[in-house]
């Protein structure tokens, strides 16, 4: 089912910390966390994403807000590999869709680095094969999580969405943890948890409002 906002944020899963010391969620309580998950597969992520967590990462103090990097897999599975994350953080390459459009708009810089350091830890989300017997309740449990108001669909149309959803499933090979456990929507998204360790917010692509909601949460 999907994590709830308001309720506590669970810690996010991961196989390697690439970058910096292990930590996670529930270790930072009494601060601000904000959780950056990203695919080294995704010109958005870098050309959006990374600038602007850099500059939240640089404008507060560490014991306000902490600044996390995820990566995660859920499509691409070739390209978004710990392997190529580690390229990333050691050396600053980037490749596929991502080297293609930032040299096209001219964003590296020796030919094929981004211009900018990563400052902030970076972890590897845990991706496995799938190799689970998927279930009626599997297909249900993801429709509740993604499709509002399901149940006020015609009777055919639930059908439809049904199929569609297991097909879906059924062709699935692989599974980020993270990113199934906070039903993220893609990448980049923004997993935002409280001094509490409550989940404040969890978005997909550019949040506009994202600034103004670690403001509210560092000063309340």
């Amino acid at each position: 089912m999907r994590v709830a906002i308001g309720s506590i944020a669970p810690n996010i899963h991961v196989s390697k910390w690439v970058q910096g010391l292990p930590t996670n969620i529930d270790i930072n309580k009494g601060k601000v966390v904000l959780v950056e998950v990203f695919q080294v597969n995704c010109p958005g992520c870098f050309i959006y994403a990374f600038p602007s967590a850099i500059e939240l990462y640089k404008k507060y103090d560490r014991n306000d807000l902490i600044v996390l990097g995820l990566a995660t897999a859920f499509e691409d599975f070739d390209k978004n590999t710990l392997e190529n994350l580690e390229l990333l953080l050691t050396s600053g390459e980037v490749i596929g869709e991502t080297f293609n459009t930032l040299n096209q708009y001219g964003h590296l810089i020796n030919s094929n680095k981004i211009p900018y350091k990563i400052p902030f830890p970076v972890g590897m989300d845990i991706v496995r094969k799938n190799d689970r017997i998927l279930t009626e309740n599997d297909i249900l449990d993801f429709i509740s999580s993604n499709i509002e108001n399901y149940n006020t669909y015609q009777e055919s149309d639930r059908k439809i969405i049904f199929e569609r959803v297991k097909h879906y499933l059924k062709n699935k090979v692989y599974t980020a943890q993270t990113f199934d456990e906070y039903q993220l929507q893609g990448t980049p998204s923004a997993i935002l948890v409280d001094r509490e360790g409550i989940l404040r917010n969890v978005s997909f692509g550019v949040n506009y409002h994202l600034k103004d909601l670690i403001q509210q949460l560092i000063n309340a």
